[in-house]
């Protein structure tokens, strides 16, 4: 079994598929057949499987994995992540980053003001976004965009975000901005 640290997830099983041992899997690999590309793939409870690709649905991917031969075996496997080594991934150009690069950077603003650290990147099916845990506060959820991600320092350990209007304000800054914009409409009405 590889280190955990070494590991990078490419899908999780959401279920399963027919009566003979079929499941459909959650790919993130950017085309979602290569997830049966790189191996075997493993889980987090050690064990490994050999994924055959045997059709797609919507979101999903319908494979066979070896050993697994009747419905009652693939529904025990809903919710399993499927892991492979690293090492066995393409190298990524600039630009690109996995998943699991990102989390776990910090997060500063481009004035170098410190928010938080990335605890997730999700992708709903609009592109990625970055949920950025903050110290004392709700999570945020940020879209993965030139807007509002500066750069990106995977060696140096963090993401520089842009400000943008709406993110990452304190309830304060967020009143106070209300205020604001409740002010200059009503000195708009009284121009009239």
């Amino acid at each position: 079994m590889s280190s955990p640290s070494s590991r990078i997830c490419l899908g999780v099983i959401v279920g399963a598929k027919g009566l003979r041992g079929e499941v459909r899997i959650k790919s993130f690999t950017e085309e979602p057949n290569g997830i049966a590309a790189y191996g075997p793939v493993e889980t987090d409870d050690g064990r490994t499987f050999t994924v055959t690709i045997v059709g797609q649905a919507q979101g999903v991917v319908i494979a066979r994995l070896k050993g697994v031969a009747d419905r009652t075996a693939a529904e025990g496997l809903k919710g399993l992540k499927l892991y492979v080594d690293r090492k066995v991934l393409p190298a990524v150009g600039d630009g690109t980053y996995y998943h699991a690069d990102l989390v776990g950077l910090a997060v500063v603003l481009a004035t170098g003001e410190s928010l938080g650290v990335i605890s997730a990147v999700h992708n709903f099916g609009a592109g990625d976004i970055l949920e950025v845990d903050m110290p004392g506060r709700s999570s945020e959820l940020v879209p993965f965009s030139e807007a509002a991600v500066a750069a990106v320092d995977v060696k140096g350990g963090k993401v520089v975000m842009n400000a943008l209007p709406g993110l990452f304000e304190t309830d304060a800054a967020a009143d106070e901005a209300e205020r604001r914009k409740e002010g200059q409409e009503g000195g708009e009405a009284g121009k009239q």
